[in-house]
């Protein structure tokens, strides 16, 4: 599975980074941005809590 940060949407509040900082980090630009190409399997339900979470909806994840 992968993700993807809108950044025009992000607003930087950090919660992704939060819920799951193996696969997003806040850049110095203060949008997240995702870390990894392929999210690791041991992360994925982390990654799809963070992107359910995301206030914004500026997280989509796109599944194999």
């Amino acid at each position: 599975m992968k993700v993807v940060v809108d950044e025009d949407l992000c607003t930087g509040c950090g919660l992704c980074e939060e819920t799951c900082p193996d696969v997003f980090e806040l850049g110095e630009d203060e949008i997240a941005h995702s870390k990894v190409d392929i999210v690791p399997e041991d992360q994925e339900e982390l990654a799809r809590e963070a992107a359910d979470g995301c206030p914004v909806d500026a997280i989509s994840v796109k599944e194999d």
